[in-house]
C-alpha cells in the first residue's frame, strides 16, 4: 500500500496516560508470587524487605538514567532510536531483534499463560487427553494443557485487535483497569495492616532454618543477589514506555517524569504489599507455600485475613493485573518493530500505519502471531529465562549511553539530567555487568543459548542492510 494511504502516529499521550502506562507494564504476576522464594532463599522477613527495596533501588537507578537519554532522543522504538545514535545500527538492530524473538513476545505469551492459569484456578477449564498430551513434535508438548493454551491465544488475539482500534482506546482500558488495580491493592494494604491477625512480631522471628553464624559475608550476598533477582523479575517492563516516545505530548519532559514517578509508585505499591504478607504470615508459612508449586503466596495470605471471599478478590486482581499487564505491553512493543521496519531493519510490509485508526497494525499482527506460537510451543518460560541475561545487556547500554552522549553531544539540550550523576548511572551499570558475569557462571548453557538466539537475526540484518 501507498504511503498516501497510510495514516500517521500522532501524539496523543498525556504525563497522567504515560505513567498509567509505566505501572500497567510492570504490575504483573511478581508482586503477588515471589515473596515465597524470595523468603525460602533468605529465611529472614527483614531481609525480603531489603531486597524488594534494593531492586527498587537498582531498578530506579536504571530508570533515571534511561530517562535522561529519551528525554534527548524521544521517539517511537525506544531503545531502537537510542542505540541507533548513540552506537550504530547493527547493535540497534540486535535490540530490535532479541526482543521480536524472545524479551517482548515470550513476555506476552508467558503473562497470557499465567492469566488463563488463574482462570483455570477459578473456573476449570478443559483439558487435553494424555494421548493429545503426549504428541511430541521437536521436543515439544504442543496440544498439552489445551485449554489453557486456548484462553491465552484468544486473549491474545482479542488485545491485539482491540489495540489495532486505536492508541486511546488500549490507554482507555489501561486507564480503567491500572486504577481498579491500585484501588484493590490500597484497599488490602489497608485491611492487612489493620487486621487482627497481623503481628509485629512476626518481622523479628527468622525461620527455624535460619543460620545467623552463615548468613555473613558472601553468603548473605549471595543470597540478597538470588532474592533482588527474583524481586526485579517483579519491576521488569519500567523501560517500554519508551517505545512510544512518538505518540507522547512533550516527550522531552513527560518521558522522564512518567518513568519517575511511575517506578516509584510501583516500589511503594510493591513495599506495602510484601510488608502485609510478612505481617500476617509467619516466614516459615511462607516458605512452604514456596514449596507447593502451585501455591502463590497474596491469595494464602489475603484468605487467611479475609477469608474465601478476600481469597476471591486477590485471584481476580491477578486476572486484571495480567490481563493490563498483556494488553500494555501488545500496545507498547508493537512501535518498536514498526520503527525497526521503518529503518528498514524489519520486514518492509510492517512499515505500516493504519489510516483510520493510526496504529502500526502489520506490527501488532505479526507480534501476535509469534507470541501465539510460542504459546502453543509451551516453550516462553525456557526462552525467557536463555534471554534475561541479554535485556541486561541492552539495559546496561542504555544507561552507558548517558556517559557517552555526555561526551559526544556535551551541549544539547538536557530537558532531564539524571539525579546523583555520575554514580547512579554507574551503581546500574555495575550491577548489569554483575548479573551478566553470574548468569555466564552459574547457568553457561542457558546463557549460550539466549546468545544463540540473538544471533538467528544475523542473516536478516545482512539481507535487510544490504537492500536498505
Amino acid at each position: 500500500m501507498s504511503d498516501n494511504k497510510q495514516g500517521q502516529l500522532v501524539r496523543t499521550i498525556g504525563l497522567t496516560s504515560a505513567i498509567i502506562l509505566t505501572i500497567s507494564t510492570v504490575i504483573g504476576t511478581g508482586v503477588f508470587k515471589k515473596v515465597a522464594p524470595m523468603a525460602a532463599e533468605l529465611q529472614s522477613p527483614k531481609l525480603v524487605l531489603l531486597a524488594w527495596f534494593v531492586a527498587g533501588l537498582i531498578s530506579l537507578a536504571g530508570t533515571l538514567s534511561n530517562a535522561e537519554v529519551g528525554s534527548m532522543l524521544a521517539d517511537s522504538g525506544g531503545e531502537f532510536v537510542y542505540f541507533r545514535k548513540i552506537y550504530n545500527r547493527f547493535f540497534a538492530f540486535m535490540f530490535g531483534w532479541a526482543n521480536f524473538a524472545v524479551i517482548r513476545t515470550s513476555s506476552i505469551a508467558s503473562i497470557a499463560y499465567v492469566f488463563a492459569q488463574s482462570l483455570n484456578n477459578l473456573v476449570p477449564l478443559p483439558n487435553s487427553s494424555p494421548e493429545l498430551s503426549a504428541i511430541t513434535f521437536f521436543s515439544l508438548h504442543p496440544f498439552d494443557n489445551l485449554g489453557v493454551k486456548a484462553v491465552a491465544i484468544t486473549m491474545i488475539i482479542f488485545l491485539t485487535y482491540f489495540n489495532h482500534r486505536g492508541l486511546k482506546l488500549g490507554e482507555n482500558l489501561s486507564r480503567i483497569l491500572t486504577t481498579t488495580m491500585v484501588i484493590v491493592m490500597l484497599l488490602i494494604i489497608v485491611l492487612g495492616l489493620t487486621s487482627s491477625y497481623g503481628h509485629w512480631e512476626n518481622f523479628s522471628i527468622n525461620s527455624v532454618n535460619y543460620k545467623s553464624e552463615e548468613m555473613t559475608g558472601s553468603a548473605l550476598f549471595g543470597a540478597m543477589a538470588l532474592a533482588c533477582l527474583s524481586a526485579f523479575w517483579g519491576y521488569e517492563g519500567w523501560n517500554n514506555l519508551g517505545y512510544i516516545g512518538g505518540e507522547i505530548k512533550n516527550p522531552q519532559k513527560n518521558l522522564p517524569w512518567a518513568l519517575t514517578i511511575g517506578t516509584l509508585i510501583i516500589m511503594a505499591l510493591y513495599l506495602l504489599m510484601n510488608f502485609v504478607y510478612l505481617y500476617i504470615m509467619p516466614i516459615d508459612d511462607l516458605i512452604s507455600i514456596h514449596k507447593n508449586q502451585n501455591g502463590i503466596a497474596a491469595v494464602s495470605v489475603v484468605t487467611m485475613f479475609l477469608g474465601k471471599g478476600g481469597g476471591l478478590l486477590i485471584s481476580c486482581l491477578i486476572l486484571v493485573t495480567t490481563f493490563n499487564c498483556v494488553s500494555s505491553t501488545i500496545l507498547l512493543s508493537s512501535r518498536l518493530f514498526y520503527a525497526m521496519s521503518k529503518d528498514n531493519m524489519f520486514f518492509k510490509s510492517i512499515n505500516y500505519i493504519h489510516p483510520k485508526y493510526n496504529t502500526p497494525s502489520k506490527a501488532l499482527a505479526l507480534q501476535a502471531v509469534w507470541a501465539i506460537l510460542l504459546v502453543i510451543s509451551g516453550s516462553f518460560d525456557q526462552l525467557t529465562d536463555m534471554l534475561i541475561f541479554a535485556a541486561f545487556i541492552f539495559y546496561g547500554a542504555t544507561t552507558l549511553g548517558v556517559f557517552i552522549l555526555r561526551v559526544k553531544m556535551p551541549d544539547a539540550p538536557r530537558p532531564y539530567r539524571v539525579i546523583g550523576y555520575p554514580v547512579v548511572p554507574a551503581i546500574f551499570i555495575l550491577f548489569c555487568i554483575a548479573l551478566i558475569i553470574n548468569t555466564l557462571i552459574s547457568k553457561p548453557y542457558e546463557a549460550l543459548i539466549g546468545t544463540a538466539l540473538m544471533l538467528t537475526g544475523l542473516p536478516f540484518y545482512f539481507y535487510w542492510n544490504k537492500k536498505g
